[in-house]
């Protein structure tokens, strides 16, 4: 049996398209999207690519379409729907590497669907194809007790402390707040206080 078969039309209506159930909306997204570009514009640093892992619904393809028009986008799913839907390509990002780096990568709410071996490899190929700025969210076990709506959150996922998360991606990056991390290859645009931890 596919172990992305959960992933299909029923999955994506219940948890982002039905306004009685869904955790966000395309307008409460936008926000994160101009909140990630701005970040990225006050800091000088020029996002010309952007790779979105686990793409979803394509809110990002489409803010990126329409405020962000030359900045090159490319996105991936594991899903057979959302694929066919807005033409994603179907990658596992645990066992998937491209050759391409990209200045903005997002991986938003997909680390907490991989089982424990996935978890360490996904994070080293997203590191591999960065060339600067990386966008993560992930469910936490804090997270579900202490600042989710468990009506609208997908509970079905591996619960685990944000530590855990945090160990791996510290070998490949630095922390610079809001769900951002800068891959640790590249010397940062940061002053040091700005950096959660050491960049080296």
């Amino acid at each position: 049996m596919d172990r992305f078969a959960r992933f299909n039309q029923d999955y994506y209506d219940r948890f982002y398209l039905q306004s009685r159930s869904r955790v966000t909306s395309a307008e409460e997204h936008a926000h994160l999207a101009r909140f990630v570009f701005e970040f990225a514009k006050y800091n000088g640093i020029e996002i010309e690519s952007v790779l979105d892992v686990g793409a979803g619904v394509g809110h990002w393809k489409r803010w990126i379409e329409k405020n962000a028009k030359k900045t090159s986008y490319r996105g991936t799913e594991v899903s057979d729907a959302m694929c066919k839907e807005h033409g994603f390509e179907k990658r596992d990002i645990a066992r998937w590497r491209d050759r391409e780096t990209y200045d903005l990568i997002i991986c938003q709410g997909v680390l907490q669907y991989l089982p424990d071996p996935d978890v360490a490899p996904a994070i080293a190929n997203i590191a591999a194809m960065s060339r600067g700025l990386v966008y993560f969210e992930i469910t936490t076990r804090f997270d579900l007790k202490e600042r989710c709506d468990t009506e609208r959150t997908d509970l079905d996922i591996f619960v685990r402390n944000g530590s855990y998360y945090r160990t791996i991606l510290q070998k490949h990056f630095v922390q610079v707040g809001g769900g951002l991390w800068w891959t640790k290859e590249i010397t940062p645009p940061f002053f040091e206080l700005e950096m959660a931890g050491s960049a080296k």
